[in-house]
């Protein structure tokens, strides 16, 4: 198959490709990376002290670079990690629009992304900004970001498969939220026996970690610094 109709399968190489070609398909990887990562960095934006307004638009002016120039032509899996690398690309910008004269020259007037940024701006009001540094929201919305696109992907698979209600049913037990749900009545709304609704559940947690080592694979230099990114990811969502 043609590159131009290969999308690769790991966030390196979806950066590698979008850096070495100006093809649809590069736009799609890139596409694919932004629907993780703006979420990270419109809160590290806010962080700043940056207003909501301005910092869509510098949210907005960014991936517009991101999408169309040059900064990932440095990006290579032995500089580290993926959120890494965008962060420092990320103040690099700002640095940089600051010593513009005018600021609506940014993203040359256009939208590049379709992005919620009601929903980031309920996310970042709803976190105390005393004692967290802006690098620590980044890391702790890249977390949140990435869990969250996990969690979808597994409810897609159980969709296909035809289990939506399993994982409707079974996802409190994923997310630590099922304080006064036991599994007798779960069973009992689903047609199941409590054993079978507990091996389901041990199934699907299984299956979330399973998932959630590919994400975390995708964007880390070696196999070794999985284990080392999943402290972090956890330990940032704690803060």
């Amino acid at each position: 198959m043609a590159e131009s109709n290969r999308l690769p399968t790991t966030h390196w190489s979806l950066i590698q490709v979008a850096g070495r070609t100006s093809s649809a398909t590069a736009r799609q990887a890139l596409e694919t990376l932004c629907r993780i990562y703006w979420s990270p960095v419109y809160a590290y934006i806010r962080r700043c002290g940056i207003n909501a307004i301005e910092a869509q638009d510098l949210t907005q002016a960014f991936f517009a670079e991101l999408l169309g120039k040059d900064y990932l032509f440095e990006a290579t899996p032995e500089r580290g990690r993926f959120r890494s690398f965008l962060l420092t690309a990320c103040q690099h910008f700002l640095a940089n629009e600051r010593a513009k004269a005018r600021a609506q020259k940014r993203g040359g007037g256009q939208a590049p992304l379709s992005l919620d940024f009601a929903a980031a701006e309920n996310h970042v009001r709803a976190e105390p900004a005393a004692g967290t540094t802006p690098e620590q929201e980044y890391e702790r919305q890249w977390a949140i970001s990435l869990l969250r696109d996990v969690m979808d992907r597994l409810e897609e698979e159980c969709r296909r498969r035809g289990k939506a209600d399993l994982f409707v049913a079974l996802k409190p037990w994923l997310i630590g939220e099922h304080a006064g749900v036991t599994y007798a009545a779960t069973a009992k709304k689903l047609a199941m026996t409590p054993a079978a609704v507990k091996m389901a559940g041990v199934r699907l947690r299984r299956r979330y970690r399973e998932l959630l080592r590919e994400a975390i694979a995708q964007t880390v230099a070696s196999a070794e610094d999985v284990d080392d990114e999943i402290r972090c990811l956890f330990a940032a969502v704690a803060r």
